[in-house]
């Protein structure tokens, strides 16, 4: 997979910059992903799965794994690791100036609410901050995809879970023209609602933060760990480059 090389100032930057233009010229929205260990193992045993990150227009580096491999094994290393959690706060600083509305799509409920409120809370000047669960059924989708559109976000979050959400990004891509950019999120809003808590920054920099997951949720993370990591570690001390 290419790995875009940037900072997580940078790549907040385009997703806003990305946005504004949307909105001068509206048209296929801007589809922003992530790969982490758990994604490199999907990607290397499901060709479909592997199809929808290539079909993306930037690959972030959501893992602290792929930047320590990076800079041993490749020209051009990765500068930083840009983790969805942290790119949201910084997309958000950018967004009261920018003027840009967010909308937020996907896990329970009550976590989608609690997220929308403490991102309203934290960020007064932004805009316009809305959202919608993701336990919608298939037949309901097109009445979420109309609340989004009547709400027209300049940035759609979507946390359905790899790869249900980029399977929905896919999908309905053509069909969202009045969004400017869909960045896909995984577990973001848990984070964002503290229904879970990060690890210490110390932990995220030594590329530990899976070992503080799997230690929060043993039972349901311990055997896509068990299963996920030694691949994606030998894949990426195997096959990084370029």
């Amino acid at each position: 997979m290419p790995i875009t090389a940037a900072t997580l100032a940078e790549a907040a930057d385009h997703m806003v910059e990305a946005a504004l233009a949307a909105r001068r010229r509206p048209g296929r929205p801007l589809y922003v992903t992530s790969a982490n260990g758990q994604v490199i193992a999907l990607c290397h045993q499901d060709r479909a799965v592997r199809d929808l990150f290539l079909a993306a227009d930037v690959i972030h580096a959501d893992g602290q794994p792929m930047v320590f491999a990076s800079k041993i094994l490749c020209a051009r290393p990765l500068p930083e690791r840009v983790a969805t959690t942290d790119l949201v706060h910084d997309v958000m600083r950018r967004s009261g100036a920018a003027g840009l509305r967010h909308f937020l799509l996907g896990a329970r409920p009550e976590v989608n609410e609690r997220a929308v409120e403490h991102l309203r809370h934290a960020y007064p000047d932004v805009p316009e901050i809305a959202g919608h669960h993701g336990y919608f059924r298939p037949a309901e989708e097109d009445a979420v995809l109309d609340a989004i559109e009547r709400f027209r976000p300049d940035v759609l979050w979507v946390a359905l879970g790899v790869p249900l959400e980029q399977r929905f990004v896919m999908r309905n891509r053509e069909r969202l023209a009045s969004v400017g950019v869909i960045k896909t999120s995984g577990g973001l809003f848990d984070f964002l609602s503290h229904a879970k808590s990060r690890a210490p920054r110390f932990v995220q920099d030594v590329g530990l933060e899976w070992a503080w997951r799997l230690a929060q949720e043993p039972r349901r993370l311990g055997w896509r760990y068990l299963t996920t990591n030694p691949l994606a570690a030998w894949l990426l001390l195997s096959r990084s480059g370029d």
